[in-house]
C-alpha cells in the first residue's frame, strides 16, 4: 500500500527523467554543432538569430532543469512550446505523424514531438513532485 502513496511522486520523477533524458541528447547535438544548427534554424525555419540561439540553449538547457526538478513547470512549459513550434513551423508536419523510420520520406513526421509534449503536459499537471530542487527550495522559503 505504500507505493500507492508515492505514485505521484514516482509519477513525477519518471516524467520529468523521461522527457529530460530524450531530449537532453537532441540539445547536446545543437550545442556541440552549434554553427550549423544556428545557420538551419535562419535559413529553414526561418527564425531571427536571437530566438535561433534561445532555442538551441533552452533545447539544452532545459532537459538539465528538468532531471534536477529545478523549475520543473517552467521548463515543461518551454519544452512544450519548442516542441509544438518544430511541428507548426518547421518542415514535420508535412511529413505526416511517422517518423522516417525506412528512409522513404523526405523528413521525419511529428509522432516524436506529440510524445515529448505529452510528458511535458504531464509535467505541468504534477510539477516537479517530492524527489526535485523545486520541492527543496520550496521548504527552504
Amino acid at each position: 500500500m505504500e507505493i500507492l502513496n508515492q505514485t505521484p511522486a514516482i509519477t513525477s520523477l519518471v516524467l520529468r527523467l523521461t522527457l529530460g533524458l530524450v531530449m537532453l541528447p537532441h540539445g547536446w547535438q545543437k550545442v556541440t554543432h552549434f554553427q550549423n544548427t544556428l545557420m538551419h534554424l535562419q535559413q529553414d525555419y526561418r527564425l531571427p538569430w536571437l530566438l535561433a540561439v534561445g532555442v538551441i540553449l533552452a533545447e539544452f538547457i532545459a532537459p538539465l532543469f528538468l532531471i534536477a526538478g529545478f523549475s520543473t513547470r517552467l521548463m515543461a512549459l518551454l519544452l512544450i512550446v519548442l516542441m509544438m513550434g518544430a511541428v507548426i513551423m518547421g518542415h514535420h508536419w508535412q511529413h505526416g505523424f511517422f517518423m522516417n523510420w525506412f528512409g522513404n520520406q523526405k523528413g521525419e513526421g511529428f509522432e516524436y514531438h506529440l510524445l515529448a509534449i505529452g510528458l511535458g503536459i504531464g509535467i505541468l499537471l504534477l510539477g516537479g513532485g517530492k524527489w526535485s530542487a523545486d520541492l527543496l527550495f520550496l521548504r527552504k522559503q
